[in-house]
């Protein structure tokens, strides 16, 4: 990975600039600030065994680019390399450089968020424009959701009401106090709610944040539309807590959470 970003780096004409390179999950990223001749901007390598590459994830960022609305707060894909070497393919894409910080240097929050309600206005609107995308991707499959819901929370969704998601809307993706949706991989359908949910989840250790969550989505969390979509977010984190120890950390106030919705539907 070093290697092939030295190689992209000199392709481009870019140096890397402070700050360091961020590694990705298993080392399958290599992200960073660079200076190249058109100014600042963010370089990140996505590799994948020869052969292998290809898919959601590793078309996700240059299909956003293509297909949704340009009132999307996001950082624009400015150029695409491909090649492959070693036994290995890379993509290599630069972004226009988000000058905002994340809320958090991890998905899942442990402090407050000093975050003006112009912030909040802005994350319902850019998920409004998100939702009515038209999309073959998807974000969930239905026949995951079918499947590992009951598994895992003892509900069986009912009807299922879909939109387009973003997808992995957690604190580390969203910046502030200027809100930019970074990382557009693993975008495409999911049930309405989805994405509040997940962001709601992984608020639970702040609960005030959490609760203004809540509150900002109201109109889809804790409704019947929204419940499918709380349910998976749930499910997906609970299916990976016994490999991904943030997620470990947050089981028990997603199980709590499931308990307060399996009432609400019990009354439903």
């Amino acid at each position: 990975m070093l290697s092939a970003r030295g190689y992209v780096c000199a392709l481009l004409g870019a140096v890397d600039a402070a700050g360091g390179a961020v590694w990705g999950y298993a080392g399958r990223t290599l992200s960073g600030a660079v200076t190249t001749p058109d100014g600042p901007a963010w370089l990140r390598l996505v590799s994948e065994s020869a052969g292998r590459s290809g898919g959601k994830l590793w078309e996700g960022p240059k299909e956003a680019e293509r297909a949704l609305p340009p009132t999307l707060p996001r950082p624009r894909l400015t150029d695409l390399r491909d090649w492959s070497a070693d036994g290995w393919d890379y993509r290599a894409e630069l972004y226009q450089l988000v000058a905002a910080p994340p809320v958090s240097p991890s998905p899942v929050v442990r402090h407050g968020a000093d975050l003006p309600d112009a912030w909040w206005h802005n994350l319902r609107q850019a998920l409004d424009h998100l939702a009515p995308v038209a999309t073959s991707r998807q974000a969930v499959r239905e026949q995951y959701i079918r499947r590992r819901v009951p598994e895992f929370t003892g509900i069986i969704p009912g009807e299922i009401t879909w939109a387009t998601a973003h997808g992995d809307l957690h604190w580390a993706n969203l910046s502030g106090p200027e809100l930019i949706l970074v990382d557009w991989e693993g975008w495409g359908t999911a049930p309405v709610g989805y994405d509040a949910a997940t962001l709601y989840l992984h608020s639970l250790p702040v609960p005030d944040l959490a609760e203004r969550v809540r509150t900002e989505f109201a109109h889809v969390l804790g409704s019947p539309a929204g419940l499918v979509g709380e349910l998976t977010a749930c499910t997906e984190i609970l299916q990976a807590a016994a490999r991904v120890p943030f997620y470990a950390s947050l089981s028990d106030g997603v199980r709590q959470h499931l308990e307060r919705l399996l009432a609400t539907a019990i009354e439903a």
